[in-house]
């Protein structure tokens, strides 16, 4: 079996993450600022305004600073996702822009790329993994101002996708032996055109043939079954993101928070749990908040209005953490007043979000005993064997114990990773990694029978966590 090593840990670990919204990507109601000179409200809006390159120079200097990284760090969060548009990558990339909303404009994103890079090195030094998520596509694949142009959606035309392929070839090429890239977002909420099934296979399957190991991420529209039965026919990596948000609709509006967290831990459990098992557990959410409309939140006091918003938020992050490899918080701060629905840093400080994520390290690490192991190893074989007696077929037992063996072993590697982070790294992509486990294992014992020593990994890890954390 190959050892995992430290691109490994930080793409298959659980990911505890957030956004750094409105950072390259703009969004007037996070940062005003940027847009002192224009009444618009999108990247190309401040683009063709006065002194535009000073203040988006300015902007993407200073709106994330070392204090951010040590505030995320020492609250657990392990990875950030990072909204950028294909303009961004204008500096090494010019002939991008050809063609485009943002043709000519490159001198005014010329500097964008090498702040992105740097971003993604600093992120690592606090052993922080980064998504990166194209968030504006070739002819806007949305019609939000986020996707970085006014106007009609235009991204369906044949060459503003062909476009878009060629920038995520890009960054393909460009952040996949960057150990802390968890992942490349190919585009962020389009949509659901017909076309975009065919765009989305395209895409994976050349960008697969230059980035084979990198773990790909797509959208679903809005539409989870439809695009968990695309990720479903794939072996590679690839990861379902649904954003889930309980604030915008009529029908959110009259929910209370209590209501809301009641049907998170009901029927959208049972929901997220199929959808999960349909697709290895393939599944993130990507954006989340603890916003809830004020119809939702009541004309209660501040601090009712404050504990809605906090069962809310239990609720959604115990529905991730069983069934998802992550969760990133939308977002991680605002530029002006008080939101404890939408910036984290708030949303902590109110005690609606937790004050640490995950498990703590400790200076002792995590001590994996081999005892303990083959304790548990033993029980599970004997519980795994006494229930397929009861079904008469040819088993390999055998291959359920080197399974549970190698999923306990994994689990510790990843519990006594040594980065910068303050929480213990957990293994997220579960069914991924037994996947890859499993091609090796029918390398070196054959393929019979396989599904054993996949049944037999996912218990070896599922005891592991039982055991450091009891």
């Amino acid at each position: 079996m190959t050892a995992l090593d430290a691109r490994d840990i930080y793409r298959y670990r659980k990911q505890r993450g957030v956004n750094l919204g409105s950072w390259f990507v703009l969004e007037k109601w996070i940062t005003p600022k940027p847009f002192v000179n224009t009444q618009g409200s999108s990247d190309l809006d401040v683009a063709k305004s006065a002194n535009a390159k000073q203040i988006l120079e300015a902007h993407w200097d200073n709106w994330i600073t070392p204090d951010d990284w040590v505030w995320l760090r020492d609250r657990g969060i392990n990875a950030v996702r990072i909204p950028i548009g294909y303009y961004h990558l204008a500096g090494p990339y010019p002939e991008i822009l050809k063609g485009t909303d943002f043709n000519g404009l490159g001198p005014v994103f010329e500097g964008a790329w090498t702040r992105i890079t740097r971003a993604i090195a600093t992120a690592g030094g606090y052993g922080m993994g980064v998504l990166i998520d194209l968030h504006s596509a070739v002819g806007k694949q949305n019609g939000d101002a986020h996707s970085g142009a006014p106007g009609p959606i235009r991204f369906y035309e044949r060459r503003n996708m062909d476009q878009t392929l060629n920038a995520l070839k890009f960054l393909a090429q460009a952040l996949d032996q960057i150990p802390n890239v968890i992942g490349l977002q190919l585009i962020n909420e389009p949509q659901n055109n017909p076309a975009l099934p065919s765009f989305y296979s395209n895409t994976l399957n050349t960008i697969r043939q230059l980035a084979p190991d990198l773990p790909l991420y797509i959208h679903d529209a809005w539409n989870t079954a439809q695009y968990a039965e695309l990720v479903s026919q794939r072996r590679d990596f690839v990861v379902l993101d649904h954003h889930l948000y309980r604030c915008f609709t009529s029908e959110d509006q009259n929910q209370s928070g209590d209501d809301h967290a009641r049907t998170l831990r009901g029927g959208t459990l049972g929901h997220f749990k199929d959808i999960s098992n349909k697709i290895a557990g393939n599944l993130v959410v990507a954006e989340y908040s603890a916003a809830l409309n004020q119809r939702s939140l009541g004309s209660g006091d501040a601090g009712e209005q404050d504990r809605q918003r906090r069962v809310f938020s239990a609720a959604q992050l115990a529905l991730y953490n069983e069934t998802c490899g992550g969760s990133f918080f939308w977002c991680y701060k605002k530029q002006e007043g008080w939101d404890a629905g939408w910036d984290l840093r708030n949303a902590s400080l109110a005690e609606i979000t937790p004050s640490f994520y995950g498990i703590r390290k400790t200076s002792q690490g995590i001590h994996n005993d081999a005892g303990r192991r083959e304790d548990e190893k033993r029980r599970a074989t004997n519980d795994h064997v006494n229930w397929w007696n009861k079904y008469p077929g040819h088993y390999e037992h055998w291959r359920f114990e080197l399974g549970f063996q190698q999923g306990w072993d994994d689990a510790f590697v990843f519990f006594n990773f040594r980065d910068s982070s303050a929480s213990v790294s957990e293994i997220g992509f579960r069914g991924q990694l037994a996947r890859r486990r499993s091609s090796e294992h029918i390398r070196e014992k054959g393929e019979s029978n396989v599904w054993e020593y996949e049944h037999g990994f996912n218990q070896g890890v599922s005891a592991a966590l039982r055991c450091a954390c009891g």
